[in-house]
């Protein structure tokens, strides 16, 4: 048995390491000549997305019987961090893709569900979106106003959702709406929404601080007809499945958060050593050298926070408590080492010809993504005070 672990554990270390040296190699080439044209434009760049499909990155946790790569967690946070050191923009869109619409068909639809959508959206021909925040209910999701009424084989959708990654440009989504009474935690149904479909439509599109290639908007539905086939689960499972995908779309802002963090810190660590000052390089003086070695500290608790969630949900347990642990503290410490960097660059650090400006941008949003900080400490003070 220790045999066979130890077997797979260093494969998943190979595995991370190959995928790193890909996405670095793929990144610069695709990414470092125009994220920053993308950035100012908002530009968000589909083509490229299909390229990251044909590299397997769009379906990395899908079997390969469904077109995936077939990885575990600890690959998949490789992937989602290792492109996030380079623009947290396209790393927030491979996270939304994989471990929301995809992970959530992937976990609850059914063999027939599974074989008509993965297949499309693991290769990256299909870029896809998933629907629970509304206007008027972030957190309180209970209280969400989007109705689905049956009539029929049919479901008839009405309602509006906001803050939603590829709202216009996903050919698919996954749409939590309410088909009981407000409150009630069995009272929401998932369904699967093609582009397409009539009265299916996206609306604004957010002018954003950071993350500004990664297309957020509104999603409209209008007497939008949708088969009773398209439901994932049963009826009233929406909310209960929702938490769920969460606990692992925690794993994917953590690992969004450590991208950045560690980018910002990569970039921050090799200008001290460039930069001089009073005839020595600034990385000598101890005000910068104690804060690098800070940024670095956190950085590494993220880290193994991190691994720690993805290991346990490769296990199959439970990772409610772990990955908002993990995303707390990486989110935060994206924040803070993006700060520090931006700190250490000095006046260069304000502005856009070096990287950490976007940094510092970008890290906001992991604090408020997938459950704002806040929420986090919520899920984590509860499992504890459940355990008391």
């Amino acid at each position: 048995m220790i045999k066979n672990s130890e077997n797979t554990q260093n494969i998943s270390i190979q595995n991370c390491e190959l995928i790193a040296d890909m996405i670095k190699n793929f990144a610069e080439k695709e990414i470092k000549p125009q994220f920053m044209q993308w950035d100012e434009t908002q530009e968000f760049p589909i083509d490229l997305f299909r390229k990251l499909g044909e590299m397997g990155m769009m379906g990395v946790l899908v079997p390969e019987e469904y077109g995936g790569s077939g990885f575990g967690y600890h690959e998949y946070v490789t992937v989602v961090s290792e492109i996030a050191k380079i623009d947290g923009s396209i790393g927030l869109s491979v996270a939304a893709h994989n471990s929301l619409c995809t992970g959530h068909i992937l976990q609850f639809g059914s063999e027939g569900q599974k074989q008509r959508w993965l297949p499309k959206l693991a290769s990256g021909e299909w870029i896809g979106a998933w629907g629970l925040t509304e206007p008027n209910t972030g957190s309180d999701a209970g209280n969400m106003k989007t109705v689905a009424r049956k009539d029929g084989d049919h479901w008839v959708i009405n309602g509006t959702k906001n803050f939603i990654t590829h709202g216009i440009s996903g050919d698919l989504a996954v749409v939590m709406t309410r088909t009981g009474e407000a409150g009630d935690s069995h009272g929401m149904t998932a369904f699967v929404v093609e582009r397409g479909t009539p009265g299916f439509s996206g609306g604004k599109k957010e002018n954003k601080l950071g993350m500004r290639a990664s297309e957020t908007a509104e999603m409209i539905f209008e007497d939008c007809r949708v088969p009773e086939e398209n439901i994932l689960g049963e009826v009233g499972e929406g909310f209960v499945q929702a938490l769920k995908i969460l606990d692992g779309g925690r794993i994917s802002i953590a690992a969004l958060g450590l991208g950045i963090a560690q980018g910002a810190l990569d970039a921050a660590v090799a200008y001290a050593q460039e930069r001089k000052q009073f005839n020595q390089e600034i990385a000598k003086f101890q005000g910068v050298s104690f804060k690098i070695a800070d940024m670095a500290t956190q950085v590494m608790a993220s880290r193994l926070l991190i691994k720690q969630a993805a290991e346990l949900k490769n296990q199959g347990k439970s990772v409610n408590r772990e990955s908002a642990m993990a995303k707390l503290h990486s989110s935060e410490t994206a924040v803070s080492v993006a700060n520090d960097a931006v700190q250490i660059f000095g006046g260069y650090g304000y502005v856009k010809d070096f990287p950490v400006e976007k940094f510092y941008r970008d890290a906001k949003l992991c604090t408020i993504g997938e459950g704002t900080s806040e929420i986090q400490k919520l899920v984590i003070s509860r499992t504890l005070f459940d355990k008391i």
